[in-house]
């Protein structure tokens, strides 16, 4: 029983020092990513429907709608926002021309690259600056969360 009872508060411990450096983090990153968003003219629920997009060949209104959280409504209104700052695209199914498909440009891709390169090069001094290969150990605990995330 005093295993199951160690394990638990190792986990709780770590969890709080996870969610910690998250917290952290998200400030730290969400004010380098605010300042490179005014210069595109762009919002995080803009900017993060694009990185939406830059994973996939397209995606529909109602594919947008969902993965936003938003209403039909306000994804078209994201979606025109976009379109007019040219880093998105609007296109017809060929088998029914009703149907939407929203697809990333190249100018899209290059602001999503941009931005992540940023992130990434933040999170590579943090990770250099850690002992004894802690580093390493991030990649698994990283992998199960997106895991989990993307099951959500």
């Amino acid at each position: 029983m005093q295993i199951t009872e160690d394990k638990t508060i190792e986990v709780e411990q770590n969890a709080d020092r996870l969610a910690d450096f998250i917290m952290f983090a998200q400030r730290s990153f969400l004010l380098d990513l605010s300042k490179e968003l005014n210069k595109g003219n762009i919002s995080y629920a803009q900017f993060f429907l694009l990185g939406y997009l830059a994973n996939e060949d397209y995606l529909t209104m109602t594919d947008i709608s969902k993965k936003m959280g938003h209403s039909t409504a306000a994804a078209t209104g994201l979606v025109d926002r976009l379109e007019k700052l040219g880093y998105v695209q609007r296109l017809h199914a060929a088998d029914d021309r009703r149907k939407v498909m929203v697809q990333i440009t190249r100018k899209g891709i290059e602001l999503v690259g941009r931005l992540r390169k940023a992130i990434a090069d933040s999170i590579s001094e943090v990770m250099v600056a850690q002992e004894n290969g802690e580093s390493e150990a991030v990649q698994p605990v990283y992998s199960q969360l997106k895991e989990f995330i993307a099951a959500r």
